[in-house]
């Protein structure tokens, strides 16, 4: 015996798997801080509701037109516009419950907290338990088609107990689609973090959306 510890070798695919991994969650703190200081911008300019069609383009186009440039230096600026650009959709929403809804601090803050809680439990269980979620990507594509179409429809019909039906089922949905994007990193099934970046982000802004309209509509502020 020479009494030298071999060092233990660390699998290439686990390394590029934590790379990815790491900087995903990098560049979504740099997105949701981006985002945040948009919102702050659009609320203390007292800045007015965009359209809902142009809101919807954005969310629809921008994540398109990113993946175009998902490989090349253009990709972190045009992640970083696309999250500037809704979060500052974001900031008459939030005003909105600020000033006008009895109780609205407290509802912003819970929708806050809630999602933090959501987002940490369902990509520590995904990184801890290194199962494979893939199986719902099929329910959370047609979910979130069904969910855009009521959506679309309830801004029309302006009924409630639908909107409070809609949040409760994207509530799931992106609960299911941060599972489902983390373990498809840590099982090494995704090697774009600027893809993961902007699915774990959409994710968390919709997240947020909907339960500030389960929270408001829970205590009774339509």
């Amino acid at each position: 015996m020479t009494g030298i510890v071999r060092p233990i070798a660390v699998p290439t695919n686990a390394l590029a798997t934590n790379t990815v991994l790491r900087n995903a969650y990098i560049l979504l703190g740099m997105s949701l801080a981006v985002s945040a200081v948009s919102a702050f911008a659009a609320i203390s300019t007292n800045a007015q509701p965009v359209h809902w069609i142009i809101m919807l383009a954005v969310f629809i186009g921008g994540p398109f037109l990113i993946a175009r440039v998902s490989r090349t230096p253009a990709s972190i600026p045009a992640v970083l516009v696309y999250t500037a650009a809704t979060g500052w959709f974001l900031g008459p929403f939030v005003g909105m419950y600020l000033s006008r809804v009895a109780g609205g601090e407290a509802i912003v803050f819970n929708a806050l907290a809630t999602t933090a809680v959501v987002f940490v439990a369902m990509s520590g269980y995904a990184i801890a338990s290194k199962r494979d979620f893939s199986f719902l990507r099929g329910f959370v594509l047609t979910g979130l088609i069904v969910a855009l179409v009521a959506i679309v429809a309830n801004i029309f019909l302006q009924i409630p107990a639908l909107s409070l039906a809609i949040s409760g089922a994207v509530v799931l949905l992106m609960s299911a689609l941060i599972l489902y994007r983390t373990s498809a990193v840590v099982n090494g099934g995704e090697d774009n973090y600027v893809m993961v970046t902007v699915d774990l982000y959409t994710s968390i802004y919709t997240l947020f959306v909907h339960l500030m309209n389960l929270f408001g509509l829970m205590s009774g502020d339509d």
